[in-house]
């Protein structure tokens, strides 16, 4: 489960990359309910994604040249130059230096050991994140990568993360669940699956999503596709996890929805 509680290691922030600010505006609007805000007036190339008023997320203008459109995690870090040193040392690679953010804190933009692209924040007055795990939030994130071993060992290098393996249903694989270091498993809050298949063209490299909370992920799904999304797996239930469906947005941003399973009912 995700929480606004930061604590290193943890998703703290999510932003979009877009072609298009406004088109994904509309988009995101229509399928979650969220509202985009300019964070200031003379910027409206970065605008905030807003829940009931509460900011889950932000949008803003892809800058990279050749980058496709793709949501970026950020995990929480108490001392930026210590964790970007991490990355660095562990075999990763540093796309944006720390950078400030005026008084609201410092971010840098790194890539792991298996070409993963992440992101770091270390808060001055803005925390992070108001809303998650819940409808329209963020509630879950995953690391599809080449080798599984090699990226857990990368992270728990980073930000000595945990983790503990499930066997998928049908020979699908190992996913591992993570958490963060020194904490219980109900912080667990997201996965790493290794699907080297995926990357084996080169056309696409090892990649975090997120994955958004639903009250009806086949309401959410029809949505997605009502206003120029696709579905690339799903909606479909997965025991012990939920009703989900893997999406993308139209300018091809993957992202996961997900109506949870009930909790067990509590013996009598």
């Amino acid at each position: 489960m995700i929480t606004t509680d930061f604590v290193p290691g943890s998703p703290a922030w999510i932003d979009l990359g877009a072609p298009d600010v406004d088109a994904a505006a509309t988009f995101y609007g229509a399928v979650f309910g969220w509202e985009a805000q300019a964070f200031d007036p003379e910027m409206s190339t970065y605008k905030s994604f807003r829940l009931d008023g509460k900011v889950v997320g932000a949008v803003g203008q892809l800058t990279e040249e050749g980058a496709r459109s793709a949501w970026m995690i950020y995990f929480h870090t108490p001392d930026i130059e210590a964790s970007v040193k991490a990355v660095e040392q562990a075999g990763g690679s540093v796309r944006t230096p720390p950078s400030e953010v005026s008084e609201e804190g410092r971010f840098a933009q790194v890539t792991d050991a298996q070409g993963a692209q992440f992101a770091l924040w270390q808060p001055g007055s803005y925390p992070g994140i108001q809303a998650a795990d819940g409808p329209g939030s963020l509630g879950w994130v995953e690391l599809y990568t080449t080798d599984s071993q090699a990226a857990q060992e990368f992270y728990r290098t980073v930000f000595g993360w945990t983790g503990q393996d499930m066997e998928l249903p049908g020979g699908g694989g190992t996913y591992t669940m993570v958490t963060p270091k020194d904490c219980p498993p109900e912080r667990m809050f997201g996965g790493v699956m290794a699907v080297p298949d995926m990357f084996a063209s080169g056309d696409v490299r090892p990649y975090w999503h997120p994955v958004f909370g639903s009250a009806d992920c086949d309401a959410t799904v029809a949505l997605v596709r009502e206003n120029g999304g696709s579905v690339s797996m799903g909606p479909e239930d997965a025991e012990g996890v939920g009703r989900l469906a893997v999406c993308s947005d139209p300018a091809g941003a993957e992202f996961v929805v997900l109506t949870p399973a009930p909790e067990p009912a509590a013996a009598s």
